[in-house]
């Protein structure tokens, strides 16, 4: 079946480029023109990716990203006109997966939806199971317990996760780290930071343990306790 594609944009013109383009492509598309109509959307639709604006009627785009990510792992792309790095890092503290700034190629968003679809369906296939302590991170199941109880994880900190724990003490660095996440895709390097920040606050919130460490001026690597 054809993947769902959720636009949300109050620009008529916007959300017809961004349609067309995902259509042509082999995606089922359906829309949403403010931050309500969104949230009934993606509730009711059950989208298998969202293109989020960041300026949004009624309910803006951050405040729709908070709340779907309380509810959901749903991949989302904030769709900005602010240039600023500054909210390019909101946007993925608040838990968006990728950004692109308008205005954009119609091509670049087919390119980044693909590839972000690609990492949520979990192209790395071993281990299946990882196992660290209490700690279980499935695959298969898209899943992370620990001490039995699920702990919802965007697509971008479960393959963090999974990444880190698959080599526990080893440093990977956050060029290695940004590569498995974007696929060689350009991106800001403190998008991995901001990633890494929620996945510990996550991770902290059940076990009380700090799993991922920071070797500065490098990267990340995961410490089993």
């Amino acid at each position: 079946m054809q993947e769902l594609i959720l636009v949300v944009d109050d620009e008529p013109k916007i959300v017809r480029l961004a349609r067309d383009y995902l259509e042509k492509n082999g995606f089922r598309v359906t829309i949403a023109t403010d931050g309500q109509t969104a949230l009934t959307a993606a509730r009711r639709e059950k989208p298998d990716l969202i293109v989020l604006d960041l300026m949004l009627p009624q309910i803006d785009g951050r405040e729709v990203c908070k709340i779907l990510r309380r509810e959901s792992g749903v991949p989302i792309i904030m769709l900005t006109a602010l240039a600023e790095e500054v909210d390019q890092v909101t946007g993925l503290e608040i838990g968006a997966d990728d950004y692109i700034t308008k205005p954009f190629s119609p091509r670049a968003l087919v390119a980044r939806v693909r590839a972000l679809l690609r990492r949520t369906k979990g192209e790395v296939k071993a281990p299946s199971v990882i196992r660290a302590g209490g700690l279980e991170i499935d695959a298969e199941k898209y899943s992370v317990t620990f001490n039995g109880i699920p702990i919802k994880l965007t697509p971008n900190e479960f393959k963090l996760l999974q990444l880190l724990a698959s080599r526990p003490g080893q440093t990977l660095t956050r060029e290695q780290l940004l590569d498995d996440l974007h696929g060689g895709a350009s991106s800001i390097d403190r998008s991995v930071d901001s990633h890494i920040k929620n996945l510990r606050k996550k991770l902290e919130a059940e076990s009380n343990q700090n799993m991922i460490e920071t070797v500065y001026g490098i990267g990340y690597r995961f410490i089993e306790r």
